[in-house]
């Protein structure tokens, strides 16, 4: 089994960061990619930013410059860093890791960005 536990959410006012991460753990093998989606009141699940095992990155045109992906093999750990933050990334925060196996998420982490 894979578990992914998410940890850095939280209330913050517009314009302001957070550092989001998620913790990998259990039978993990090979990684393909893991990645961040988020889903907001009312809204479809949506993705915000990949990276792949060869660390190429890509994000939602509405997070671009904003927030960067990054990973720390060693760690099992991918973060997400959230910089300028708006209103609009109000949103729950799941954690996605596509392994040789299957896919797996997160539990959730709650970010709500404050007007």
């Amino acid at each position: 089994q894979v578990q992914l536990v998410e940890s850095g959410g939280g209330l913050v006012q517009a314009g302001g960061s957070l550092r989001l991460s998620c913790a990998a753990s259990g039978s993990i093998f090979s990684i393909a990619a893991m990645g961040w989606y988020r889903q907001a009141p009312g809204k479809q699940r949506e993705l915000v930013a990949n990276i792949t095992s060869g660390r190429n990155t890509n994000y939602a045109d509405s997070v671009k410059g904003r927030f960067t992906i990054s990973r720390d093999n060693a760690k099992n750990t991918v973060y997400l860093q959230m910089n300028s933050l708006k209103f609009e990334d109000t949103a729950v925060y799941y954690c996605n890791l596509i392994g040789i196996r299957g896919n797996y998420w997160g539990q959730g982490t709650q970010v709500t960005v404050s007007s």
